[in-house]
């Protein structure tokens, strides 16, 4: 019998749309996965041969496979936690200049 809080993972491929854009106006990357496929914490997507960069001026977008790895319950809670406790890291950060007001 299997138990619930097991780490085993499931693993599929599926299409994906890569964009990458570097311009005067923006600079990003984005991976669109194929279908409806909600990624979820814990979970890893792996895009397989993946262009890393552009020019500046240029945009690229192009057509790869892209692995998920989806993470098991007690992955996914562990990665909630994380998360949160990254979160509070931010409120120990201040943007002033550190003058008196």
């Amino acid at each position: 019998m299997r138990m619930l809080w097991t780490t085993s993972r499931k693993t599929f491929d599926v299409p994906c749309t890569i964009e990458i854009e570097q311009t005067s106006e923006t600079l990003h990357a984005h991976v669109v996965l194929d279908g409806d496929i909600a990624i979820q914490p814990g979970d890893e997507v792996r895009v397989h041969d993946a262009p890393t960069g552009v020019a500046f001026g240029e945009r690229l977008v192009v057509r790869r496979t892209a692995t998920v790895v989806r993470a098991g319950p007690l992955d996914r809670l562990l990665a909630r936690i994380e998360g949160y406790l990254e979160l509070t890291e931010l409120y120990e950060v201040s943007f002033s200049d550190g003058r008196a007001l």
